[in-house]
């Protein structure tokens, strides 16, 4: 009996490890097979468009079940607020990325979701959100990292240098596959380009986590809430999509990959991913959840180089070690931060309750001198 109970504790404590692996590997697919529909000749904003109608249609009966009982007034002011942020977050965030994966690679696209945390921060500090010290660790920590963060972005779009050949590939077999492979041979200018609206991608998604936090209190039914925002970006692309492209036969899915993509980014990567970090940040924390955010990375690194044969070069590895190592230094600060200021309150607290004591031990030798 006390194997069993042992080994069930022992696999109830891997769940948030076996979970969060699990949802790199669903983000390391959303970039994988974004690439593959773009590169199929999918229009970026009818993938977009269709992506939101289909989360809309997977979270609507999760909205109505689950948050049913929850009190929150739909006012006019809080609908007007859901669309703005879903219309500079959600809607012109998936749209740049979605428009970016024509010009760079699906390894990139993972890379640099990794500047999400450093962006957030740095907006943060600039909209007085937050504060930092720099004469402290975890605040130097956190300013390092962003900086590094930004750096390692810049090298893996700017910095090529020799390619690594790790798969023995001749430059002639290279040729060869090339033409038949989902990478399109794109110019120097073209991924440049691409990487920096990708990068202007995450800053919209910075934006949109930090308006977000007002919302959620003054709203706080989260599924209600991101089926709303899911339903608004779902409009708004929809109008963006026809107004940008005209073609009608650009709206038509066949039972092909683009379908499958479309319904991959709109039911595993919003319904399920959703679900999974939310339990896992609840079981461990956010920088728990966090620290897994460089695998997407890997994952997708290493299918592109098997399945296309993407090629790496070292100023794009090097690139992505300074993006991790510029994440974890964010992590850390974060953490470092976290800590103290739990050590603070609980100082707080110790010492209102010792005041507390001595003013009811004041008390009682107050009146039992007033009895004498």
């Amino acid at each position: 009996m006390m194997n069993s109970s042992g080994c069930s504790k022992g696999v109830e404590k891997q769940k948030p490890y076996v979970a969060m692996l699990f949802v790199q590997l669903i983000y390391a697919g959303m970039a994988l097979f974004s690439k593959v529909a773009m590169s199929k000749g999918m229009n970026p904003y009818v993938f977009v468009a269709y992506r939101q109608a289909i989360a809309t249609i997977a979270l609507a009966p999760f909205a109505f079940l689950l948050d049913r009982n929850k009190v929150a007034l739909l006012s006019f002011v809080i609908v007007c607020k859901i669309f703005f942020i879903s219309l500079f977050g959600i809607t012109l965030s998936l749209n740049l990325y979605a428009y970016a994966m024509n010009y760079t690679t699906a390894t990139f696209a993972a890379a640099a979701t990794n500047t999400i945390p450093a962006t957030t921060f740095v907006m943060a500090i600039l909209l007085r959100m937050e504060s930092v010290s720099i004469k402290r660790r975890h605040g130097m920590a956190k300013v390092l990292g962003s900086l590094i963060g930004l750096s390692g972005a810049l090298v893996f779009a700017f910095v090529k240098g020799p390619h690594l050949n790790f798969m023995n590939w001749s430059k002639a077999h290279h040729q060869e596959t090339s033409s038949s492979s989902i990478i399109k041979s794109t110019s120097q200018g073209e991924f440049v380009k691409g990487c920096l609206i990708l990068l202007l991608s995450n800053i919209t998604w910075s934006a949109w986590l930090i308006m977000l936090g007002p919302i959620v209190k003054e709203y706080p039914a989260k599924i209600r809430l991101t089926t709303l925002q899911c339903f608004f970006s779902c409009l708004q692309s929809s109008i963006f999509a026809i107004a940008m492209n005209r073609d009608v036969s650009s709206w038509r899915l066949g039972w092909d990959v683009n379908l499958f993509s479309v319904a991959y980014c709109g039911i595993i990567v919003t319904g399920i991913t959703y679900w999974m970090q939310l339990w896992a940040v609840e079981k461990k924390g956010p920088v728990f959840t966090a620290m897994f955010t460089p695998l997407a990375l890997i994952i997708t690194a290493i299918v592109s180089a098997l399945l296309w044969k993407e090629i790496l070069h070292l100023g794009s590895v090097c690139g992505a070690i300074l993006l991790v190592g510029g994440l974890y230094c964010v992590l850390w600060g974060k953490n470092k931060e976290a800590r103290i200021e739990r050590e603070t309150e609980k100082d707080q607290k110790s010492e209102s309750n010792n005041e507390e004591e001595i003013g009811h031990v004041v008390l009682v030798l107050v009146e039992c001198n007033t009895h004498q």
